[in-house]
């Protein structure tokens, strides 16, 4: 199952022509229904409908197509009709055009001046006869489900592409874990030969008993291998990183358990850097900190 990014846009129109022939109330052949979706990141679904006049019965079935198809992001719906200026005109009829021409008397009869209408102005004036009502329900779902499936394809390329930021994020994670598990022993040789340095200051000082310092750096040294331990961060890392890369490849509805991956990771990184006993293991855990938050950036783009 493909990883959906939240946000998309597509849109679509049909003309009049398109419609079924038995649809029972076919508009003027220059009509079109237009439909538009767009929609941005947002904690759960949000839906908004802008819809013309005349499509406002079809509110419910829209509601539920975008809710079938739609889980997470604020989306926009807009559909409107559009009536094309090249429709065909009505020729106006002989008792339409001596009104026309009674009033244009009159008018010139006050206002000597005034200028004989055009046949533009006359047809301007000649009253449209009222369309038919038109049942754009069915032709509206139907226009709506094509659009959704454009609009579902282009939130799957960008999942995928964002879905490849993230795999490529968790091997650069990987990488700095791996770098990071041998700077562990690393301090730990580092501290022990300072105690040992210490011990040889304090015989040389003053008369002590070796072995009760050499007991005494040892159980210092081991306190500090215990301290700065972070092979149990470093495994609960690479836990997560498995299963942020099991949770894209399963796919579908996976931003919510990801952002949780996310704020584990960054938990066991702050934890890493706290520990830090050398410059090496501090990059490395600010380095990781960089990642995590690039990831958790594009996690809050995915549905």
């Amino acid at each position: 199952m493909p990883v959906y990014s939240m946000t998309g846009y597509a849109s679509a129109h049909t003309a009049a022509h398109e419609l079924p022939p038995d649809h029972p109330t076919r508009p003027e052949p220059a009509t079109l229904l237009a439909v538009e979706v767009r929609a941005v990141n947002a904690r759960f679904l949000d839906l908004t409908l802008r819809l013309g006049e005349e499509l406002r019965s079809a509110e419910p079935a829209l509601r539920e197509c975008v809710a079938a198809q739609v889980r997470r992001g604020k989306v926009e719906l807009r559909a409107w009709v559009e009536r094309r200026q090249d429709s065909p005109l009505r020729t106006p009829d002989q008792a339409e055009l001596q009104r026309l021409l009674r009033a244009q008397e009159q008018v010139q009869a006050w206002l000597p001046q005034a200028r004989p209408l055009s046949v533009a102005e006359v047809l301007q004036l000649v009253p449209r006869a009222p369309a038919a009502p038109v049942d754009w329900s069915a032709p509206l779902v139907a226009l709506t489900q094509r659009v959704l499936h454009e609009f579902n394809a282009a939130r799957a390329r960008e999942g995928e592409r964002l879905g490849d930021l993230l795999r490529q994020r968790l091997r650069d994670l990987r990488a700095l874990a791996a770098q990071a598990e041998p700077l562990i022993p690393q301090a730990v040789a580092q501290q022990r030969e300072r105690f040992l340095q210490r011990l040889a200051e304090a015989l040389g000082a003053a008369a002590v008993d070796a072995g009760v310092l050499q007991e005494r750096a040892l159980t210092e040294a081991a306190a500090f291998a215990v301290r700065i331990d972070v092979a149990e961060e470093l495994g609960r890392l690479q836990s997560h990183l498995s299963e942020i890369e099991a949770v894209l490849e399963r796919g579908g509805e996976v931003g919510k358990r990801l952002d949780f991956l996310i704020q584990e990771l960054h938990r066991e990184a702050n934890t890493l850097g706290s520990k830090s006993a050398s410059l090496e293991l501090t990059r490395v855990a600010l380095d990781m900190k960089v990642l995590i938050e690039q990831m958790r950036e594009q996690v809050q783009n995915l549905e």
